[in-house]
């Protein structure tokens, strides 16, 4: 297990290492003097300098490309040319605010899935059980933003004025401070992500419940639940983690339209509207950060697997 969580660490810096080529090449991409480009050309000498300083634009490009990555291994990231304040002190709030976000939509739609996906194969050809299916595929075939608009129109304009249709915030204030605002923005992240684990769930679980050992364990006289708590879900967890890795994953993407759908001030949000201002230091800091979501979520998923999975992980 320690080597394979090696093995898997290595190739997440590696996977890394690729995107902050990738996110370099695409700022040197840009049509002509990329300096020129952001401050337009009124920009005085002067500004041009300091901005190509900024970005590291002189010298060769393996030159430019070593000293960037060097400033982004040491969290210095320069300066946002939107505001002039440091990167990371830009960011950093609103990395938090995403987090909150994130966790609270996961901490909610992956206990809810795996119950629902359970109980769905437990009634197996009922009734609720189709409806259920037909729930998860239409959820499953929206688009986030229309859900977000599904909802806003539900809630927030339409015959129920229940939560606030966009996120205020107080300067000064957290996030969490008014949890009504977080409302619509969860619900429409855990009604995005469901579905996939919902479904996954039921047919592991389908596949579980057929099989030796359970039937077995029922055989012995042990209790159903029992049998579906001790026996079926553990089980069946070791599959479905993987994709619920891969909805986590999703959700950092599905968030940026999640959070400028609702104004939230997160990740997602900033990174538009740094995309709209040619923020650039912002732009390759946001990316990076979404990359290491990325490896980080995926490794995790390879430890619950792991120990989900006796055999998996003793074997040699």
């Amino acid at each position: 297990m320690s080597r394979m969580l090696f093995r898997r660490s290595l190739f997440g810096l590696f996977t890394l290492w690729i995107v902050s080529i990738v996110v370099f090449l695409a700022t040197q991409a840009l049509p002509g003097d990329a300096a020129q480009a952001i401050l337009g050309r009124e920009a005085t000498p002067e500004r041009l300098a300091a901005l190509r300083a900024q970005l590291h634009l002189g010298g060769s490009l393996p030159e430019q490309y070593f000293s960037w990555l060097g400033h982004v291994v040491t969290f210095n990231m320069g300066s946002s040319l939107a505001s002039g304040n440091p990167v990371v002190s830009t960011i950093g709030p609103m990395v938090l605010n995403s987090t909150v976000l994130m966790f609270a939509s996961a901490v909610i739609a992956i206990p809810l899935a795996i119950v629902i996906g359970t109980w769905s194969a437990l009634k197996k050809d009922t009734a609720m059980d189709h409806v259920t299916g037909v729930v998860t595929l239409v959820l499953a075939s929206l688009p986030e933003f229309v859900v977000g608009v599904l909802l806003v129109l539900l809630l927030s304009t339409g015959l129920l004025h229940l939560f606030p249709a966009v996120f205020v915030q107080i300067p000064g204030e957290q996030v969490w401070s008014h949890p009504d605002q977080l409302v619509l923005p969860v619900l429409t992240l855990v009604l995005a992500v469901s579905p996939y684990i919902i479904r996954i769930m039921r047919a592991t679980m389908l596949e579980v419940l057929d099989s030796q050992y359970v039937q077995q364990a029922r055989l012995k006289g042990l209790p159903e639940r029992t049998v579906i708590w001790r026996r079926a879900i553990p089980n069946a967890i070791g599959p479905v983690a993987q994709v619920i890795a891969l909805q986590l994953a999703w959700l950092i993407g599905g968030v940026v339209i999640v959070e400028y759908l609702f104004r939230f001030p997160g990740i997602g949000f900033e990174l538009i509207d740094s995309v709209t201002n040619r923020d650039l230091p912002v732009i390759q800091a946001l990316v990076i950060i979404i990359a290491l979501f990325y490896v980080i979520v995926n490794l995790l998923a390879d430890v619950v697997t792991l120990a989900a999975n006796p055999k998996v992980r003793t074997a040699q």
